[in-house]
């Protein structure tokens, strides 16, 4: 099932989940982006009980705003805590057993080449985050996979793929040009003085290279 995805995702680590106005620098990115965008509750290694009680705390605010919060990896949680969708990845469930439990819950699937999202299509995914597109922080020593891997993932499948990896404001033009539907930021986002304030530049720029595509 097909759902109206978000077009900036913003995603978190542990030590963004850390900080300690975390909730409050969220509901900022969640009111800046509203139902046009997603905020990813990604951890390596807080407990399911610490991610659940970081979900609840933002649930009235994807109530209010309509930004999805969407839990990479824990899909037990992102159903107790009645997210709006699950972010699967390569430690987590396939996604083709994921939709055994997950109903018509939307997920996403992380995948790192065209065959990769292919696969995630058959199983049932509603969205790829296709990456990293450009060399980063989070991949230190490894080279990004640049603008050919969104293109190769647009052209073989017709999931929305969100482009993920060092990925600034100044690249979604480019981006969209190679057939992403939108973007993932991570340092982007929560690295920025006000994480609200740039959510908006992302959401501004792609909005700018919409125009210019029209």
């Amino acid at each position: 099932m097909r759902h109206d995805i978000p077009r900036i995702h913003a995603v978190t680590d542990d030590l963004i989940l850390a900080h300690s106005e975390f909730t409050t620098r969220a509901r900022a990115v969640m009111t800046a982006l509203g139902p046009r965008g997603a905020v990813h509750l990604r951890a390596r290694y807080l407990t399911a009980a610490q991610l659940y009680a970081i979900a609840l705390a933002l649930g009235d605010a994807q109530e209010s705003t309509g930004c999805w919060l969407v839990v990479n990896e824990r899909l037990d949680v992102a159903l107790a805590a009645k997210t709006h969708a699950a972010q699967l990845t390569t430690r987590s469930l396939t996604v083709a057993d994921a939709r055994l439990v997950a109903g018509n819950l939307p997920l996403g699937a992380s995948i790192h080449t065209a065959e990769g999202a292919e696969l995630a299509e058959r199983e049932g995914a509603d969205w790829v985050v296709a990456g990293h597109v450009f060399k980063t922080a989070s991949h230190a020593g490894m080279p990004g996979r640049g603008t050919e891997l969104v293109s190769a993932v647009a052209a073989r499948t017709s999931l929305p793929c969100i482009a993920i990896g060092g990925i600034k404001p100044s690249h979604v033009g480019t981006l969209r040009d190679a057939g992403a539907y939108g973007v993932a930021a991570i340092s982007g986002i929560w690295g920025a003085p006000s994480a609200g304030a740039a959510a908006t530049d992302y959401l501004s720029h792609y909005d700018g290279a919409a125009r210019g595509q029209s």
